[in-house]
């Protein structure tokens, strides 16, 4: 493991997701996650979203579009809150989801926006 690449993954990834989400990952991770915990972090956070090519906005955005297209409720809800953290709004989030109806199809769209929705409220209600 690269300690700087980590670190710095470590520090975008609080940045976007929130720092008690990540926090709580790393705490509750044990000897069998822990290496799914550090791959992620390092090589997704670090070498990829810490490259200055793309704002992490647009990395975001690409983010869920790719996550709703793949179908994974979980990751999404997690992704639309940490893109409202780095600036997407509601309107290109909306944006994003009816171009996901077109291309990956009405059900992978109407999931999403309702995945949107339950993060939004949880983001008002914390907020």
């Amino acid at each position: 493991m690269n300690k700087e690449v980590f670190d710095r993954g470590l520090a975008i990834r609080k940045k976007v997701l929130g720092a008690e989400f990540v926090e709580k990952s790393l705490a509750t991770a044990d000897e069998f996650n822990m290496p799914m915990q550090e791959l992620t972090t390092e090589y997704c956070w670090g070498a990829v979203w810490g490259r200055e090519e793309l704002p992490h906005k647009i990395r975001s955005m690409l983010n869920l579009a790719m996550i709703s297209c793949l179908n994974r409720p979980h990751e999404l809800k997690m992704h639309v809150k940490g893109a409202l953290r780095n600036g997407v709004t509601k309107t290109e989030i909306r944006e994003i989801f009816l171009q996901v109806a077109i291309y990956a199809g009405i059900p992978a769209g109407v999931d999403s926006f309702r995945i949107a929705r339950e993060a939004f409220a949880e983001v008002e209600k914390d907020g």
